[in-house]
């Protein structure tokens, strides 16, 4: 999962917040909108190949200075 950097302002995420204000539920008070990257592997999943999928995230599917790679999860 990748998301922006807390800093910087989210405007689709603020977008959403409003829409749902506007709808009358004011529950919420953010909405930030990430990605998420689902990569299937054939064989075992070891600490070797998380740390490359972790690479692969930091390096190819974010950009790293406006976005946090958050998590990189094995599904069960």
């Amino acid at each position: 999962e990748v998301m922006p950097k807390a800093e910087l302002l989210d405007p689709q995420g603020k977008a959403v917040l409003g829409a749902l204000s506007r709808l009358g539920d004011t529950r919420f008070s953010a909405v930030r909108i990430g990605k998420r990257f689902e990569v299937t592997v054939d064989g075992d999943v070891d600490d070797a190949l998380l740390a490359e999928v972790r690479g692969l995230a930091e390096d190819m599917f974010s950009n790293s200075v406006i976005e946090d790679v958050v998590s990189v999860v094995v599904a069960p």
